[in-house]
């Protein structure tokens, strides 16, 4: 039921997109320089809204399946091919940003129908796609459980939008692309979490529909624990790789490398911290708390963000643009200790 919805889901959304994808452009603060690449990017990209869907719903249902070793295998695959299509069409094909779309919504495909085939064929897990008929009150309940999820995706695109516009302001078109840099180099970091908390999601509901409250509590102190550890060593390996990582991107441009490498120190910081708040939000989630689980994740990605970049450029300039998102996620782990230490009675985790 759910992989259906989906499907039609992303089939909507597809089609929405196609067509306002040339005002979404210039609302999101595109330059005459920058607006056909851009939409000459989303129409493309847009073309596999259903394939991409499909991958993030079928990597929950393999970790569920106890096939969390597919999953990875699956993104591993999906990465390469989006690197290797990316060389060959942009650099040998020279098909520009429509060859970039073209690779990451092809590699999308591989990602969102492997496990497809995978669940329609004999497998030897508990999950099967059978033909069903539509049942609302799953449908809903899931959708309202995977809220916070829902905050975090609808903020991130909000907050993007308003670093496009602060940097601007201050930095540019330069700013823009430093930023994409950061941007692309966060999402390789933040993925370990992120690849954290979905496998050990199921094990924490699972624990916590059984009753095993001693194997919640040490699931919780565990996490915590590695997610303090690894956002640690994530900054010092950030900051030492932060010239190797900006020359990559940008070396062409000694004054753009100086801007991304300096970002790069401050940007950092955040991950001492983002761990945390995302395995929070993630762990509610799985203690079937849509609601507080949505508060954390709207507060650290919308609320905290938003007030960051509009409040510290005015004090700081452009090092406050590159602060906000260490800021809000420092005021947004205050909110997850706080419901944290609030919850723990009632779920039994300490």
């Amino acid at each position: 039921m759910l992989i259906i919805m989906t499907v039609i889901l992303g089939f909507f959304l597809t089609t929405i997109g196609i067509v306002f994808a040339r005002r979404v452009s210039i609302l999101l603060g595109a330059t005459d320089v920058m607006l056909d690449d851009c939409v000459i990017y989303l129409r493309t990209v847009l073309l596999f809204i259903s394939p991409f869907m499909l991958q993030n719903v079928f990597q929950s249902f393999l970790v569920t399946a106890q096939k969390p070793h597919a999953g990875l295998i699956v993104t591993i695959i999906a990465g390469l091919t989006n690197m290797s299509l990316d060389a060959l069409f942009i650099v040998v094909f020279r098909w520009g940003v429509a060859g970039a779309a073209l690779a990451t919504g092809i590699s999308q495909c591989i990602g969102g129908l492997l496990p497809l085939i995978l669940f329609l064929g004999k497998n030897d897990s508990l999950l099967h796609l059978v033909p069903t008929r539509l049942e609302w009150r799953p449908f809903f309940l899931s959708c309202t459980n995977g809220m916070s999820e829902l905050m975090g995706n609808i903020s991130s695109s909000i907050v993007s939008m308003l670093y496009n516009f602060q940097l601007l302001n201050y930095a540019g078109e330069n700013g823009i692309a430093a930023y994409g840099v950061l941007m692309y180099v966060q999402f390789i970091f933040i993925a370990v979490f992120f690849g954290y908390t979905i496998g050990v999601g199921p094990v924490i509901g699972y624990h916590y529909g059984a009753g095993n409250h001693a194997e919640l509590k040490n699931l919780l102190r565990k996490s915590l624990k590695l997610n303090i550890i690894t956002g640690i060593s994530m900054t010092i390996l950030a900051n030492l790789f932060a010239g190797a990582l900006s020359r990559i991107f940008v070396g062409y441009d000694p004054e753009l490398y100086a801007m991304t490498k300096s970002a790069f120190h401050i940007f950092a910081l955040s991950f001492l911290v983002c761990g945390i708040n995302i395995f929070a939000s993630a762990f509610f989630t799985a203690l079937n708390n849509g609601l507080v689980s949505a508060v954390i994740s709207f507060l650290r990605t919308l609320v905290f963000q938003v007030g960051s970049v509009l409040i510290l450029p005015a004090f700081l300039g452009l090092t406050g643009i590159w602060l906000s998102n260490t800021f809000a996620d420092l005021m947004a782990m205050l909110i997850s200790i706080i419901f944290l230490v609030a919850m723990r009675k009632r779920y039994h985790y300490a």
